[in-house]
């Protein structure tokens, strides 16, 4: 925060400010200050990549290696918008990028692509290290508050600073994880310069589901495995986790969008889960009625569909009365078990976010149309994608793109 008593100061023009010191902003710094430019970047926090660093603690995901027609398709709606900062900045740049800092790459066999270290910490080391070797400046604990006559107003620890600048990026995230720095403050300052902005929404979240307090307390924290899971998204394998809310984790992640936008449209949504997805429907069926009538329910479902534990005590959660009914129906309820969700969880716990500046306000070099000279990259803009490396591909894609545009502006203003 501003301390108290201390006057705005001013300093001289830094050249590019870049706000954020997210993969979206420092890709745009390597690309600007690879081109000779004056880079400065700021950060509201004390360090730079604090996000991309906790994600990074298991696995630092950096992209996917599918074919890239089928990566680009990830992005739903914005891949048209998005396309031509991928191609300029495709997986395969991404592994090469992160091979040059030493990272050497690896692909796990969901087709996901790793640093072989794992983590984010010695990759975001040397990329700090690549940038201040370029040159670049970077000023922690300065928190952007809007614009003051053509100057960027910042709060810091020594009271209001005011920067000027020959061209800007704003790359400050979206409202995911705000603890990290990426609290969504910017919509409100862009929102008064008259740049639209869709609704930040959480992406790539749990939802709550209401359980009984008997199955929250014993099951809270148990991952269900093996199993398949449907929604407007598609049929996806995998598996997650039953919380005190209600469920998270991959699975549910890879159907947050579109459980998200069935329950704005229609009021309800529902994942409907295979819980023995190697068995047909007809097999279970058969295998249920040829036990015995004197074996219990649950030896009954584990000799016939490999269902026990979290598994058998979510199919009595969501039909109390499953035991009484007959082999076709409790099938049925196995192969298709439908779980209504009730909302997603807050935009704080997600992931990521959905929403951000529609793409109408933004020109083919990510400079924003109302601000001439100000320029914006990430998750600051209305796309999202599932996890997976798509994240974090995007973020790179369009903060190099971004600082392509800035670097031609730039040009252009010289020539």
């Amino acid at each position: 925060m501003m301390a108290a008593g201390n006057a705005s100061s001013a300093v001289g023009t830094v050249g590019v400010a870049i706000i954020g010191g997210g993969p979206a902003g420092l890709a745009a710094a390597e690309v600007l200050a690879a081109d000779g430019h004056r880079v400065h970047v700021f950060d509201a926090m004390p360090s730079f990549g604090r996000k991309v660093l906790l994600a990074g603690k298991t696995g630092l995901n950096l992209t996917h290696s599918e074919p890239y027609e089928a990566f680009v398709s990830r992005y739903g709606a914005a891949a048209s918008h998005l396309r031509r900062a991928l191609d300029a900045f495709t997986p395969q740049d991404v592994m090469a990028w992160a091979d040059g800092l030493g990272g050497e790459c690896f692909t796990g066999s969901s087709g996901r692509v790793f640093p072989k270290s794992m983590k984010a910490s010695p990759l975001m080391r040397a990329w700090l290290g690549r940038l201040s070797n370029l040159g670049v400046q970077f000023h922690t604990r300065h928190r952007w508050t809007g614009f003051s006559n053509g100057k960027l107003r910042f709060e810091t620890q020594a009271g209001e600073k005011l920067v000027g600048f020959d061209a800007c990026l704003l790359a400050l995230g979206g409202a995911s994880w705000p603890r990290m720095g990426s609290d969504g403050a910017w919509t409100a300052i862009l929102g008064s310069a008259g740049v639209e902005i869709a609704p930040l929404k959480p992406a790539n979240c749990g939802f709550d589901v209401s359980w009984s307090e008997s199955f929250r307390e014993r099951f809270a924290g148990a991952p269900l495995k093996s199993v398949t899971a449907t929604s407007a998204a598609g049929t996806v394998p995998g598996e997650f986790v039953i919380s005190r809310h209600g469920i998270e984790g991959s699975l549910v992640y890879a159907h947050s969008a579109a459980l998200r936008d069935a329950l704005e449209k229609e009021g309800h949504a529902a994942l409907v889960l295979d819980l023995a997805p190697g068995r047909s429907e007809t097999r279970v069926a058969g295998d249920l009625a040829r036990l015995p009538a004197k074996v219990s329910f649950s030896n009954r479902l584990r000799k016939a569909a490999g269902i026990e534990g979290v598994k058998g005590a979510l199919l009595r959660e969501r039909v109390p009365d499953i035991s009484g009914q007959s082999p076709q129906k409790i099938a049925g309820y196995i192969k298709a078990l439908s779980l209504p969700v009730a909302r997603p969880r807050p935009i704080a716990e997600a992931i990521s976010s959905a929403g951000g500046i529609r793409w109408h306000e933004i020109d083919d070099a990510y400079m924003l149309k109302a601000l001439p000279g100000v320029f914006v990259a990430g998750e600051m803009i209305d796309w999202e994608a599932p996890t997976g490396g798509y994240l974090l591909t995007a973020c790179l894609a369009t903060g190099r793109a971004a600082g392509l545009g800035i670097a031609a502006r730039l040009k252009g203003a010289t020539a």
